[in-house]
């Protein structure tokens, strides 16, 4: 692992432990086992960091997908919604959603993570768009869907859906809206209306 990975891996530690608002660079480094001159000999500021680090979260996500280009187009993007939906705990979300509302709740007020963020959402719309021209293709999807209509909306619902399974915890209607999404958008994606999966 590089001292970049080392970095990017104190970083999300201490997000997850103090979120955005309370992050500094001390508690970076008190996660980081090198020292902080090495931090600070990287990185300027926690606001450089931090827009590095969405940059990381942006190529560790679309590599997933990178690996499986050859899988079903449905079977993507489903696999992309349960991705962003769902949570990795039975009691609420987990470290990595919290982290992404926090920081996003401070893109308002942060030119340069705002910039990063809109960066990021520009990658995975054009990764979904893609998808679905793939699927299209294929004749896995009808061929009178607009791809970036498409993405647009997709991306909104998961990222919606996201935000309330953080805000809300158990309550949130999480499997409603990933059933959902299922339901109205991707079987809107097929001739026949199904997400049948393929063999």
């Amino acid at each position: 692992m590089t001292t970049d990975d080392d970095i990017m891996d104190a970083t999300f530690a201490a997000l997850c432990k103090h979120g955005y608002a309370d992050l500094t660079m001390q508690a970076i480094a008190d996660e980081f086992e090198k020292s902080k001159s090495l931090l600070h000999y990287h990185y300027d500021s926690k606001e450089d960091l931090i827009v590095t680090f969405m940059e990381h979260l942006l190529e560790n996500f679309l590599s997933e997908f990178d690996e499986d280009s050859d899988d079903d187009p449905l079977e993507q993007l489903q696999r992309m919604a349960e991705i962003v939906v769902g949570s990795d705990e039975d009691d609420g979300p987990d470290d990595v959603h919290m982290a992404l509302l926090g920081l996003r709740a401070q893109a308002p007020y942060d030119e340069a993570l705002r910039e990063q963020l809109v960066r990021n959402d520009q990658h995975i719309r054009e990764r979904i768009a893609d998808i679905v021209r793939s699927g299209i293709e294929q004749g896995r999807f009808r061929d009178d869907i607009d791809p970036e209509q498409f993405a647009a909306a997709f991306r909104s619902a998961i990222e919606g859906a996201q935000s309330h399974d953080v805000i809300l915890g158990p309550d949130a209607p999480t499997e409603t809206a990933l059933a959902g999404i299922e339901t109205f958008l991707l079987e809107g994606l097929t001739d026949d209306g199904t997400v049948e999966q393929t063999a």
